[in-house]
């Protein structure tokens, strides 16, 4: 852990995070060649090392493919693990019982420990499924059983996402990964008003992760992420922000310290009760984590 945390007592919350057996829950959106540091089974115990030696107290595991069955796994996981406080899972958001199907969710083991929904946005066929009658009543079941819904969507599906966020301002939602930005690109500058525009519903709270996998290139730095960590300060405040790994994904690009030493960089300067906002305040408040 580095010096410029200041976690407290209570540590550090890891807002984002996957696991994943793969012979039961197959990830199929992993290339075997292009993402081989990834192509591989991640369980509690193969977080718990890194995690904790960054002083993570608390996660929030998220799901990673559409099935109610890897929920409901999860919701195991969480059950047992001292380290598991929160699991986003996935319902489908267009059934007719969306309300039914989060009450079994709950009724499951672990069940107490759903703190949110996620739907896969940035890989749906429909440019408009945001917009849909049917998914939007699905969102408002999710924010209707006190859950928050995280937002997994590519830049060019902000604008869609504000509309949302404006329309249904009931609903408490996360963005996860910033929207991913095109870092280092001339589409920042659109990427930054439309931050801008998500960031106007009181509502919306964001996570910064997932950027180390977003840069064009693998000799990143620190200087490549922060227009993006300092654009999403601005917008948000550091109230409306929280740290998450994104591990393994982050393997990608990234140790896990690596990431949490850059984000502690690139927050210097800021001072205790932003940093401690970041690193555990606001996921603790958004998602209703237990004390850790």
């Amino acid at each position: 852990m580095t010096g410029a945390q200041e976690p407290g007592q209570t540590g550090i919350v890891d807002a984002h995070h996957h696991l994943w057996v793969r012979a039961r829950h197959p990830q199929p959106w992993i290339d075997p060649v292009t993402m081989a540091a990834i192509d591989a089974d991640f369980e509690p115990a193969d977080l718990a090392p890194p995690a904790r030696a960054a002083g993570v107290t608390a996660t929030v595991v998220v799901q990673s493919i559409a099935s109610d069955t890897e929920t409901v796994d999860l919701l195991g996981v969480a059950a047992e693990d001292t380290l598991v406080r929160g699991v986003v899972g996935w319902v489908d958001l267009t059934a007719a019982d969306v309300a039914e199907h989060l009450d079994g969710l709950r009724a499951a083991r672990g069940g107490e420990r759903l703190v949110g929904i996620r739907h896969l946005v940035q890989s749906e066929t429909d440019p408009a499924f945001l917009d849909r009658p049917d998914g939007r009543r699905g969102i408002a079941a999710v924010g209707a059983a006190g859950l928050v819904f995280d937002l997994l969507v590519r830049q060019h599906q902000l604008p869609m996402a504000a509309r949302l966020t404006r329309d249904l301002p009931e609903v408490s939602f996360v963005l996860d990964h910033l929207g991913k930005p095109a870092l280092g690109s001339p589409e920042m500058a659109e990427w930054s008003r439309d931050l801008r525009s998500l960031a106007a519903s009181p509502n919306t709270t964001a996570k910064l992760s997932g950027l180390v996998t977003e840069v064009p290139h693998p000799y990143w730095t620190p200087a490549d992420l922060r227009p993006a960590v300092e654009d999403a300060l601005d917008a948000f405040g550091p109230e409306r922000l929280m740290f998450g790994s994104d591990w393994p994904v982050c393997l990608l690009a990234s140790s896990y310290q690596r990431w949490v030493d850059t984000l502690a960089e690139l927050l210097e300067g800021r001072d205790g009760a932003d940093q401690a906002s970041v690193w555990g305040g606001t996921a603790r408040r958004v998602y209703g984590l237990e004390p850790s």
